[in-house]
């Protein structure tokens, strides 16, 4: 089971394919473990990607004595690069947190970074966003994860692809189940978003960045996403009529996928 001792706690992690390498980031969940299929189809194919468990989910550990901040879940994913020797790395970001953290590394580290892809983010919260999340925070405490599930899921999915797929989507084994008892350590993953701020800081951001606008998102939609292309240089981006916060579905994940290998391969 790889661990590397990153930052004072223990932090799972796995090396998948070979290539280029690419640090792939999603949201309060993890791409180890059995979740390889979320990443995009083909993508281990072509590339070595590096997945990790964030702090309190998964297999890697926490401190709660240590504030939960962006920075340090950023400095985490900079401790890992640096102990596999890597530099010159395409950061990925998915939904929300993980693009976040992707944000912080390209203005540490640029030495990391050769590529940039934010979906679902933000670089400042507003009063929408904020108050989202704080009632995911007090639905899990409160009402349980089940709740927090159902409540996040609506809004995460289009109503056509929740109706056809809620079974799927609800459950043990649905969405967000790594927070599943660890009530905690979302909490914390919360702590860490609501205080982020990067909008001042991106014009220090020096690689090629994409970042993609999802016109039916009810969380992160082009309100927080288009002031991260206009604030980092010579970003661009792309606008999806029919994109809500998660991609989903056989015809989207093949255009992001290809969408995706069409950025990496230019830079």
């Amino acid at each position: 089971m790889p661990i590397a001792r990153i930052n004072d706690h223990d932090m799972y992690y796995e090396v998948l394919g070979q290539g280029e390498p690419v640090l792939c980031m999603g949201g309060w969940g993890t791409f180890c473990h059995d979740n390889h299929g979320h990443l995009a189809r083909g993508l281990t194919d072509r590339y070595q990607v590096i997945v990790f468990d964030y702090r309190g989910i998964g297999d890697s550990t926490d401190d709660p004595s240590v504030p939960s901040t962006m920075a340090l879940h950023a400095a985490d994913a900079i401790g890992l690069l640096d102990h596999l020797k890597l530099k010159n790395v395409h950061l990925v970001g998915l939904v929300g947190m993980g693009a976040c953290v992707c944000q912080e590394i390209a203005i540490r580290r640029p030495d990391l970074a050769r590529s940039m892809l934010n979906t679902g983010a933000w670089c400042e919260m507003d009063d929408f966003l904020r108050d989202q999340l704080e009632m995911f925070r007090w639905l899990h405490r409160d009402a349980g994860f089940d709740a927090f599930q159902k409540a996040v899921t609506l809004l995460s999915f289009t109503p056509e692809y929740y109706n056809a797929n809620k079974s799927k989507l609800l459950g043990p084994s649905g969405g967000w189940k790594e927070l599943n008892g660890r009530y905690p350590a979302h909490s914390r993953l919360i702590d860490a978003c609501v205080n982020f701020e990067s909008r001042s800081r991106l014009g220090a951001v020096r690689c090629p960045s994409f970042v993609l606008h999802a016109a039916l998102d009810q969380v992160t939609s082009p309100r927080t996403t288009l002031p991260i292309q206009h604030a980092i240089p010579g970003a661009v981006g792309e606008t999806w009529g029919d994109l809500a916060h998660v991609v989903a579905g056989k015809e989207q994940k093949i255009r992001f996928a290809n969408t995706l290998f069409d950025w990496l391969a230019k830079h």
